[in-house]
């Protein structure tokens, strides 16, 4: 579906537009890079909460987020149009040319870039440049090389929360490793889940995603068993470690164990149910231990 503005109004045009930018930085997924950094950023806060740094932080996060993800379908367009749930994004659709995509996304990083500058500080903004680095021009051409991609993509994937505590503390302390950990091992599963979700598609695509051989088979499952067990002692980490205390801990290890429970079911059928199920707790289990910490935190 190719826009153009000889066959609609102006304003008609103009709505489409914005709404092919819109599903092109994938703002749900840039939402969440920036619920993690406000997550990072008020679990290291104390009395110094500045809610003009928190806002901008925020806003720089989603603007970043976005230019990564959009320099990740601009490299990734060819491959996009031959795998079935890529195939309607908004430039193999031709709803956005690859120039318009290259100055939008200059455009997004300039801008969430020099938010970082102006509101936070130097440690936060490399974090922030190094994210988009190893996304963008690391993980996204690993994917055709072998399992390390989730490995490098899991990095990136980590720093939201570290880039919130460097925010309001300007340092990375051991407290701000451990909320790293922990987002870090998620990022296995959560991959894993979703690369046996669509291994199809990204055989068309030549990804190779899963460990173990790359097969969806005893192998595969029990890796994504071992990194869901490592959850349970990291989400214990931050009452060790007087982040918090043990309300959330207690939350976490109900979380992780139910998350580790969903792994046994793919262990015994290695059905494609089992592995929808193992994503879906993936959702959940971050955003609901995340929540925990912070209000044990508050409290």
């Amino acid at each position: 579906m190719y826009l153009s503005s000889s066959s609609l109004s102006t304003s008609e045009f103009i709505v489409l537009k914005l709404r092919a930018y819109f599903e092109l930085i994938k703002f749900r997924l840039s939402f969440l890079v920036a619920f993690s950094s406000a997550f990072g950023y008020i679990l290291a806060s104390s009395r110094a909460f500045d809610w003009t740094i928190f806002i901008m932080l925020c806003f720089g996060g989603i603007m970043v987020s976005g230019a990564s993800i959009t320099i990740n379908q601009i490299i990734e367009r060819n491959l996009d149009k031959v795998m079935k749930r890529t195939q309607n994004r908004p430039i193999p659709t031709g709803r956005v040319g690859v120039q318009e995509a290259i100055t939008f996304t200059i455009m997004l990083m300039t801008g969430g870039i020099g938010i970082l500058i102006l509101f936070t500080n130097p440690l936060t903004v490399i974090l922030a440049l190094l994210s988009m680095v190893l996304y963008s021009f690391v993980y996204t051409p690993l994917k055709r090389v072998g399992p390390i991609a989730v490995f490098v993509g899991a990095i990136p994937g980590a720093l939201p929360p570290l880039l919130g505590w460097t925010a309001a503390t300007g340092q990375v302390s051991y407290e701000a490793l451990i909320i790293f950990g922990i987002q870090f091992i998620w990022q296995f599963p959560h991959f894993w889940a979703i690369a046996w979700l669509a291994d199809e598609d990204y055989k068309k695509a030549g990804f190779k995603l899963l460990p173990a051989g790359g097969k969806k088979d005893f192998k595969t499952a029990v890796n994504i068993m071992i990194y869901t067990l490592f959850l349970l002692p990291f989400g214990l980490l931050p009452a060790k470690f007087g982040i918090t205390g043990i309300n959330s801990a207690i939350i976490a290890t109900v979380c992780g164990a139910l998350f580790l429970a969903q792994t046994f079911s793919l262990m015994r059928d290695y059905s494609r149910k089992s592995a929808l199920k193992i994503m879906y707790g993936s959702f959940l289990y971050l955003p609901i231990v995340q929540i925990a910490f912070l209000l044990d935190k508050v409290n």
